[in-house]
């Protein structure tokens, strides 16, 4: 007899947050159809992307609008049915805007939702693992790595193969697989609000990263700082770019080349002061579409890498 192995439960939530008379106060969920108290999460919709899945849950369950912030890891359990469960957190601040906009409306699944502090907060949720990220939330407030922002490195979408392409190999333009990867990593990287957008000046990169300016209104600065072109012939100029970026402390995209993106990691890790360990060669060996984000400290850039994710629009 052939058995069947459940499938796994993909879902995406956050721990919402916002600072009250200089202490973190987190918001609780109410849910009555389960007669539990929790985080903001959900199930994750067809073709839907964790960051997109967490942002998503967190304005329908609570009525706000949040930019993702770092990881805080992974939650796994059982479900009634057999099936595993696996839900992917982040940290995601509720500016005083978003609450302000806030169009929260009770209903058969959230009841209500309720700020409360740390220490509330672990009395009152009904679950551990609940209490283990509040817990994980509470390292990142204490050494001070709460608020964060974010260097993204994107690779270009699948481009028409060099070998078939009669033109400058930075005139490729991408296949109608390289334009669905690029709209699918538009829609996930929007959910971390970059406000700084760059590309190399190959057209393939351009056209990945359309799709994002687009949707957030912003414009694209191309370089051939970050080109494939500058690299091969030793003028590139990644360090420029990063430290700049870095300097800012916003979040910026970077649509670059395959070689191009183990320079990039690399930068970013020095100027946080991290060593370059397995986490960030995987975050630098990106196929075509897939992006990476590190997180900085805005508090302290300098004081180390806060978390490392990478995402491929062929998982969604």
């Amino acid at each position: 007899m052939t058995l069947t192995v459940p499938s796994t439960v993909v879902a995406a939530g956050v721990v919402c947050w916002r600072m009250t008379g200089g202490k973190a106060r987190v918001l609780l969920v109410h849910r009555a159809n389960r007669g539990d108290i929790s985080l903001p999460k959900g199930k994750l919709e067809p073709r839907e992307s964790l960051p997109e899945a967490a942002v998503r849950e967190t304005l329908e369950e609570t009525g706000l609008a949040v930019t993702l912030g770092a990881p805080l890891g992974e939650t796994e359990y059982p479900l009634p049915t057999g099936r595993d469960k696996i839900v992917h957190y982040w940290a995601a601040e509720a500016t005083e805007a978003a609450i302000a906009a806030s169009n929260f409306v009770p209903s058969f699944e959230v009841t209500s939702t309720e700020w409360v502090t740390l220490k509330a907060a672990r009395a009152m949720l009904s679950y551990e693992r609940d209490r283990e990220l509040i817990d994980r939330f509470a390292a990142r407030v204490e050494n001070d790595t709460l608020r964060t922002f974010a260097v993204v490195a994107l690779r270009h979408g699948k481009a028409v193969p060099a070998s078939s392409w009669n033109g400058p190999d930075s005139t490729r333009p991408l296949e109608h697989a390289g334009i669905e990867e690029a709209r699918a990593a538009a829609r996930a990287i929007a959910a971390y609000r970059p406000t700084k957008l760059i590309s190399s000046t190959a057209a393939r990169c351009i056209s990945t990263i359309e799709p994002l300016a687009t949707m957030l209104w912003l414009d694209v600065k191309a370089t051939a700082a970050i080109s494939q072109d500058a690299h091969e012939d030793g003028v590139a100029n990644v360090h420029r770019v990063i430290s700049k970026r870095v300097a800012k402390r916003d979040t910026a995209v970077l649509c670059s080349h395959g070689p191009v993106l183990p320079e990039i990691i690399d930068e970013i890790a020095a100027c946080a002061g991290s060593p370059r360990g397995a986490e960030l060669r995987h975050a630098s060996s990106l196929a075509t579409g897939d992006f990476a984000v590190v997180h900085l400290s805005v508090a302290d850039p300098t004081a180390g890498i806060v978390a490392v994710e990478v995402h491929s629009p062929a998982s969604f």
